[in-house]
């Protein structure tokens, strides 16, 4: 089973005294137990497969001309995004970044079948790479008691390992 799992359920049209209308797609995104919805176009669908055209090969996307806009065109046109995009989770060990940004997932650890690198948001190779900076580090371990030959104690490592393993306990 993939971390990663998605569904188009559903599709609205949309008119605009501005520009002609348009349809919407709802995508259902299911990662790791948590279900979240994002609505897109079918030209941010495009532009989603001209960027993965850049680091990977994605399998075909369904027309971008439609003559007619019945039902039953748009319900294929739904189910050929829908496939689109599971195929792109099936046929890739790591997905791209601007994928996950498309379907609006964060960069997880825990979701392996992820990268850090590549955005749809922006094209810079540097800015798209996360930075991983220590917040600490340790010369030995924090944890250990003092050697022996040690004259005095570490009073705040003791403090810590009082406070966090013996709340209840008053210090010495």
């Amino acid at each position: 089973m993939h971390p990663v799992r998605v569904s188009i359920p559903s599709f609205r049209s949309e008119n605009s005294s501005v520009e002609k209308g348009f349809t919407v797609f709802k995508i259902d995104v299911l990662v790791n137990g948590r279900l979240h919805s994002v609505e897109k176009r079918y030209s941010e669908f495009h532009a989603l497969h001209k960027m993965l055209k850049k680091s990977i090969k994605p399998p075909e996307i369904p027309s971008k001309h439609v003559r007619n806009w019945v039902p039953k065109v748009l319900e294929q046109r739904r189910h050929g995004l829908e496939l689109y995009l599971q195929t792109v989770i099936m046929e890739n060990e790591v997905l791209p970044k601007i994928f996950l940004d498309f379907l609006k997932i964060r960069h997880f650890p825990s979701v392996p079948k992820t990268e850090s690198c590549g955005s749809f948001d922006t094209e810079s190779v540097e800015s798209s790479k996360l930075s991983h900076q220590p917040v600490i580090v340790y010369l030995r371990d924090p944890y250990l008691l003092p050697a022996a030959h040690e004259t005095f104690s570490n009073v705040v490592i003791e403090g810590v390992v009082h406070g966090v393993f013996y709340p209840d306990v008053q210090p010495r």
